[in-house]
């Protein structure tokens, strides 16, 4: 089979794919870190009917979810997947650590299905399109948008090899120790929630109550967001960019996915440290990229000149 095919994409090859040694374990333990989560916002949801909220138990939760999600969308995706800024070492680390804490998956293993998403947008070899192999009509389309919310997190037919796609990360000493680590950043997470809470509201029932919102209902938010940009930013929204797949801008989902969700403009441009390229386009993590640059924490940062956005802009949006 040649390479690539007639337009010059390249074509799924199956070293592109890495085998899964346990798939029955692994897909215990993803069920668990779907199920759980949703255990807890039922617990969650009947504190809050209780009247048993605390305002710690918010304050904890918005710091949780703000430092584990920029754990993943600047450092997994816009730092580690796309090389869209430099950091320092230390920086590096933090930010890996921190979207470990996120409980999306080790470090290595995220970054190579999304660079592998990439090379195969909504073609056959992406791991999450809502678009390939699912049959037509309505049916056709709510299990495409199932497969790429969570269930191809069950399915590993289509899992990207690491040596093929994350060869920087794997020659990567500290990156490599994160990975081998994870559990312990996810520990941590939920051990930053507990005494974080117990901190704020004094007591240790509110450090466990901390830890209920800080941890589990945190993970089930974050987890959902992006999982929603795999399924909704490819299904629905707005295409402002030429991109070869079906990638949308899903205004509403912008601001709790920290600006992910401008997911044509991504298309559009994977290196760009903002996805956020028009006015009123709210991205989060993108200002966050802009601090540390002010502050000299960050620098090469990439950004897309207005002379290539209206190269690529559609005929209605030039």
């Amino acid at each position: 089979m040649p390479d690539a095919d007639r337009s010059g994409r390249r074509r799924p090859r199956p070293d592109d794919v890495e085998p899964v040694e346990h798939e029955t374990r692994d897909r215990v333990i993803t069920g668990l870190v779907c199920a759980v989560p949703f255990a807890a916002l039922g617990v969650g949801a009947w504190q809050a009917w209780a009247h048993a909220q605390r305002w710690s138990d918010f304050a904890v939760f918005g710091i949780a979810y703000l430092l584990c999600g920029l754990g993943v969308t600047v450092g997994f995706h816009r730092h580690f997947t796309h090389r869209s800024f430099k950091t320092t070492r230390s920086l590096r680390f933090t930010l890996a650590a921190l979207g470990s804490a996120a409980i999306e998956g080790p470090i290595v293993s995220w970054v190579a299905d999304h660079r592998k998403h990439h090379a195969f947008a909504d073609r056959e070899g992406d791991p999450h399109s809502p678009h390939v192999g699912h049959g037509g009509g309505w049916r056709g389309a709510l299990r495409g948008l199932l497969h790429a919310h969570m269930g191809w997190l069950f399915v590993h037919a289509d899992r990207a090899a690491k040596r093929r796609f994350a060869p920087d990360l794997l020659r990567d000493r500290d990156i490599r120790f994160v990975d081998r680590t994870f559990l312990l950043w996810a520990a941590l997470g939920f051990a930053a929630a507990f005494f974080l809470g117990w901190g704020l509201g004094g007591t240790v029932k509110a450090g466990l109550t901390g830890l209920l919102w800080g941890g589990p209902i945190r993970m089930f938010f974050i987890h959902h967001v992006t999982y929603s940009v795999n399924s909704l930013c490819h299904f629905f929204g707005r295409r402002d960019f030429a991109t070869g797949d079906e990638s949308r801008n899903l205004r509403w989902l912008a601001l709790p996915s920290l600006g992910e969700a401008w997911h044509n403009n991504h298309h559009a441009f994977p290196t760009s440290a903002a996805h956020g390229l028009r006015r009123g386009q709210v991205d989060v993590s993108a200002a966050f990229i802009g601090l540390l640059e002010r502050l000299g924490l960050a620098w090469d940062v990439v950004r897309v000149a207005p002379a290539r956005q209206v190269a690529k802009a559609l005929p209605e949006q030039a």
